[in-house]
């Protein structure tokens, strides 16, 4: 008995210990890379038009620069249709910077500033839109390129993605010029032509400005929001991305005799091969960690979060599996923690009655930062062994980017910025989808993607699809935005 009286007396001992270092490290807790921006001046701008700036959007909403997948269904008329618009419309901005275009329609904006020695800010915002869906133009309260202007709104494709931030940079920057601001750094805006297809555009201007040896003290562009009801604290959130996923598809192919339906082969055929394929890969999936800046947003919210939560985040090494479980409970939250796998197009004979030659399939990833497409193919390969089948990627893989700092000098101006104008707590985070400015790591150390529009949950589901439109307090949060940033960044 004394013998099972002291091992009760150490695992009590050694629960108090856990208990008392878990209390100890949630009660001294402070996120990892935070920052004060309390030496940050914040640069004041005038009261905004909101009313003009409102018909502006509505004009580029009509102004149907739409990228479709052909390119030849493309309307290059409406990109030079936009072009001059910007030059009538903004006639201060447009004399105060030089304009460059690069591929067939992506402009390059600078705004020279006085002191070459200050490393210059490149702002980001893409020219075109994607389609409406055939069928659903019936669904919208008011026609996807009438830019109509109400129930406090401007109404369109393209009004937040990605139009909304084009036009009220273009607002805030023709304010300054015609106050008669002049940057001290220099301001360089870069608006891809196909942001939404190919961003091949995007690559050009990457590529000039490397040319020309500009390293950017930072890079913003589209991304991530301001989120009205984010699920921890239940409030108001500014998250800025500081890294984005990568992008591959893979081509898996099952090559096989084919022939006459009425005689299939007794292992079922190559459509019957290539489903065992894709249920492997789908099945040998990335595990979910918490880490990097998928976990960063929970990890800088968590001393305003609920107790529990903070406790859980300071404590990884004993809360760990719980926090996966929480997070990965839905698919937004999942992509956060892991590259994920999502077979997406399927295809096999031209007719019922006959049997394939090759069935083939499509899997798209989106790579976490730390994986590569490297570790992808190989992962997908140790899943399909011993399975006849050929695996490539259709395309040349975009691999995730690097992980921006946020202790860096942009990323305080960027979060006081924020701060200020939007009134939120701010916190890092990922990007899930993909945006123009992954191909501006040459140009720039941190590279940040946010939209400094409020959102709640689920309005995010108008965006490339119905009844999208930026509310006229958004668009004018946006224009103060940008015009603060320039002011504050390049001041």
């Amino acid at each position: 008995m004394r013998l099972v009286g002291r091992i009760a007396l150490i695992v009590f001992l050694g629960v108090i210990l856990v208990i008392a270092i878990a209390l100890v490290r949630t009660l001294t807790y402070k996120p990892p890379g935070e920052v004060s921006t309390a030496d940050i001046r914040v640069v004041p701008v005038d009261q905004i038009d909101v009313a003009s700036a409102a018909q502006h959007l509505s004009q580029a909403v009509q102004i149907q620069t739409v990228s479709h997948q052909d390119q030849k269904d493309d309307q290059p008329a409406e990109w030079a249709r936009l072009h001059d618009w910007l030059q009538a419309t903004y006639p201060a901005a447009h004399a105060a910077m030089t304009r460059e275009i690069v591929g067939k329609n992506t402009l390059i904006y600078t705004w020279k500033g006085s002191d070459p020695s200050l490393a210059p800010v490149v702002l980001m915002a893409h020219q075109d839109v994607v389609p409406v869906t055939p069928g659903t133009e019936a669904e919208w309260k008011h026609a996807p390129f009438a830019g109509e202007i109400a129930e406090g709104a401007v109404w369109g494709r393209g009004s937040v993605d990605d139009k909304g931030s084009l036009i009220t940079l273009f607002e805030g920057a023709d304010m300054l010029a015609r106050q008669g601001f002049k940057p001290r750094r220099t301001i360089i805006i870069v608006s891809g032509e196909d942001e939404e297809t190919h961003g091949t555009g995007a690559r050009a201007a990457a590529a000039l400005l490397k040319s020309r040896g500009i390293k950017a003290q930072f890079v913003l562009d589209e991304g991530l929001v301001e989120i009205l009801d984010n699920p921890v604290t239940h409030n108001r959130l500014s998250l800025i991305g500081t890294a984005e996923k990568g992008y591959a598809t893979l081509k898996v192919t099952a090559k096989a005799e084919g022939g006459h339906s009425s005689s299939p082969p007794s292992d079922g055929g190559g459509v019957v091969t290539l489903s065992k394929a894709v249920e492997a890969i789908s099945a040998h999936g990335f595990p979910m960690d918490f880490r990097g800046p998928g976990a960063a947003m929970l990890q800088s919210l968590a001393p305003k979060a609920p107790f529990a939560t903070r406790m859980a985040v300071a404590n990884p090494w004993l809360f760990k599996p719980l926090l996966v479980k929480q997070i990965g409970a839905t698919a937004s939250g999942a992509a956060l923690l892991h590259t994920t796998i999502a077979p997406t197009m399927l295809q096999g004979s031209p007719k019922e009655n006959v049997l394939p030659q090759d069935a083939t399939a499509w899997i798209n990833y989106r790579i976490e930062p730390g994986d590569s497409s490297a570790t992808v193919m190989a992962r997908a390969k140790a899943a399909v062994k011993g399975l006849p089948v050929s695996l490539s990627w259709v395309d040349r893989p975009s691999e995730p980017s690097p992980v921006s700092s946020t202790r860096s000098p942009g990323w305080k101006v960027l979060a006081a910025v924020t701060g200020q104008v939007i009134g939120a707590p701010v916190a890092p985070s990922l990007v899930t989808a993909g945006t123009d400015s992954r191909y501006m790591t040459g140009v720039a150390n941190d590279v940040y993607r946010f939209q400094p529009m409020a959102l709640g949950m689920n309005d995010v589901e108008m965006i490339h699809g119905t009844n999208e439109h930026l509310t006229l307090a958004n668009l004018s949060q946006c224009v103060q935005f940008y015009a603060r940033l320039i002011a504050t960044a390049a001041g």
